[in-house]
């Protein structure tokens, strides 16, 4: 502790004191919350295993000298490092649901969030979707959340790191869907030959060789294989367009998310019609194709 720490006694003292500080830095926040407060609140509380929705009292009890350390060192870590909240605490919630996260895979925050929370409507009926296949997986978040959505289908979650695939694991066991969510290690479609699938969804890496230099610190934390996608952040996406007409069942829908590269695809695919979803919450640049189209367009490709 410092002189200047030292009169920090309670929670709200730290989580003040967080904020001031976490705004002095200039930090950037986009994972997990939005603001110097809400982070600063976050921290505070995990570091004194404490729920987030504690009753406001308590927020004014005051600390052991070690738990004050304990504080301290969390907040200062999140100023030095520039570590994203999510890997201090090794959790996240996405669509409603608690999430293991470390540095292996890249803090879940999807806009894909919304969709599985609102069951995909209107796109899919629930009970039309007996095999889901999640390519590009990292955490398992999109897997998992697709396997709440969809009672009775399975779901392949697929990636191409095994780091990635021990924390999908990790969240398969945590959310007891060990028969239904299966984590499997693949370059795209390579391991799945003769599969198919009513849904394919994906949040794959997309984002171009400029957009990669000018990323805030934060971003740099996660792994390069989870964003950087080639000169225009394409080089998956790409891929994934030309081959997967051969995995989607005939009624079947494949939806991705690219991001800021969405202009850009565009641009290299202009006749084909891409529907674009809409967000409530926030997000873009998540697109819709049915098979049918896929193969109808297969030349653009």
């Amino acid at each position: 502790m410092t002189t200047e720490t030292e009169s920090l006694l309670t929670p709200r003292d730290f989580i003040r004191w967080g904020m001031s500080r976490f705004s002095e830095a200039g930090l950037f926040f986009g994972h997990g919350t939005d603001n110097a407060l809400d982070e600063a609140a976050i921290l505070v509380l995990h570091a004194l295993h404490l729920p987030g929705d504690l009753p406001a009292a308590y927020l004014d009890a005051r600390l052991t000298p070690q738990e004050q350390e304990q504080v301290l060192e969390l907040l200062m870590r999140r100023i030095d490092k520039r570590v994203p909240a999510a890997y201090l605490t090794n959790k996240m919630i996405f669509a409603g649901l608690d999430f293991y996260v470390n540095e292996d895979v890249l803090v879940p925050r999807s806009p894909i969030a919304e969709l599985i929370e609102s069951g995909f409507e209107p796109w899919i009926r629930a009970d039309s979707v007996g095999r889901v296949l999640d390519l590009c997986t990292g955490s398992g978040c999109i897997a998992i959340g697709c396997a709440h959505c969809f009672q009775n289908a399975s779901v392949d979650a697929v990636d191409i790191s095994p780091g990635a695939l021990d924390v999908a694991r990790i969240n398969v066991q945590r959310h007891g869907l060990e028969g239904r969510v299966e984590p499997i290690l693949s370059n795209l479609f390579d391991g799945l030959k003769g599969w198919r699938y009513d849904l394919i969804v994906s949040n794959p890496p997309y984002v171009s060789m400029d957009e990669m230099e000018g990323l805030p610190i934060e971003y740099h934390q996660e792994p390069v294989l989870g964003l950087a996608a080639g000169e225009e952040g394409l080089d998956i996406v790409a891929i994934i367009l030309q081959q997967v007409s051969e995995f989607l069942e005939p009624s079947g829908i494949l939806m991705i998310e690219v991001g800021n590269s969405a202009e850009a695809l565009v641009e290299r695919y202009p006749r084909v019609p891409f529907l674009w979803i809409e967000f409530e919450r926030g997000g873009h640049s998540v697109f819709l194709l049915t098979a049918e189209q896929l193969i109808e367009y297969q030349t653009d490709f």
